[in-house]
């Protein structure tokens, strides 16, 4: 019997074309591993498709290493705030010790620059600290930490390492009151220690000027000429170094002449000064030498025997 044309079926059909698909890739799969293998034959191939696939993967990880670089950055930052707050605070803690340091030297230089002045000196001193100043605009005053349970007197002189700086108005029990000789109130005995002449050195309210008023015009006075105390007075010995002409005017009614002094003593910078305690003069005669002496008493007994 013949079979019509319609009744015809493929060979082949889709699931076998399929299937023979497959097979031919699974053949060829396994002719290239077995290739690759023995000859390295996909060796360029990988890595050409790594190099390609690469910035895929940098890309993926990017935002999750974004992510840990904030991190860090933020750690990194707080870590720095603290450290430079700590280095903050250690720098001035080394500063403060450094200018308490500088402060101690300062200190001892003073010290010793007034022992040196101690031991030049032919009188009985006292050393004191300065430890209050008045605040009156118009009086220049200090207040030293020795009274007269100390031995301190009305009237003493007070120097620093420089020079004079003033005399003791006030005594109290344990504090002592001094009027610095720049004080309107103060006047002061001095002399040229070039020329020998004599003046009187007044305060002019101001810690860096005084004043030599009603110089006569013909006197031997010049810029840059040292004053010392000239012992009148009876208050400041004499010797002691008051200060240094600065300029020469002459007064409104130009008959004399009025000469600023810069003062030698550091009125406005001395912590420490010396209150000097003038010593007593003898009183009486001379005390007579062995060779003027009296008699022996075996001698008086003797003559006055031999009168009788």
């Amino acid at each position: 019997m013949a079979i019509s044309s319609s009744d015809r079926t493929p060979l082949f059909t889709a699931d076998t074309a399929n299937t023979l698909r497959l097979i031919g890739y699974l053949a060829l799969a396994i002719a290239l591993m077995v290739g690759d293998h023995r000859n390295g034959w996909l060796t360029r191939v990988r890595y050409a498709a790594s190099a390609a696939i690469e910035p895929m993967y940098r890309l993926a990880a990017l935002p999750s290493q974004l992510a840990r670089d904030a991190g860090d950055a933020v750690a990194d930052r707080a870590r720095l705030n603290a450290r430079n707050a700590e280095l903050e605070r250690e720098l001035l803690l080394a500063q403060a010790r450094l200018n308490r340091l500088q402060t101690v030297r300062e200190q001892n230089e003073r010290l010793q620059q007034l022992l040196d002045a101690q031991r030049g000196l032919d009188l009985g001193v006292q050393l004191a600290r300065i430890i209050d100043v008045d605040t009156d605009p118009f009086r220049h005053r200090v207040v030293v930490d020795a009274g007269a349970r100390q031995g301190v007197s009305t009237g003493e002189a007070v120097l620093d390492a420089h020079g004079v700086m003033g005399e003791i108005v006030e005594v109290l029990p344990d504090t002592s009151t001094v009027m610095l000789i720049t004080d309107p109130a103060h006047a002061l005995p001095v002399k040229s220690e070039r020329t020998g002449l004599r003046a009187i050195a007044r305060g002019t309210g101001a810690l860096d000027v005084l004043e030599l008023q009603n110089v006569p015009i013909s006197a031997d006075i010049k810029s840059g000429d040292k004053l010392v105390t000239s012992g009148l007075g009876g208050h400041f010995p004499a010797g002691f170094p008051v200060g240094t002409v600065r300029t020469l005017r002459n007064d409104p009614s130009g008959m004399f002449a009025v000469a600023t002094i810069t003062p030698s003593a550091a009125l406005d910078r001395s912590g420490e000064v010396l209150i000097l305690h003038p010593l007593p003069d003898p009183v009486g005669p001379p005390a007579p030498t062995p060779a003027e002496g009296p008699p022996a008493p075996s001698e008086s007994v003797d003559k006055a025997a031999a009168k009788r």
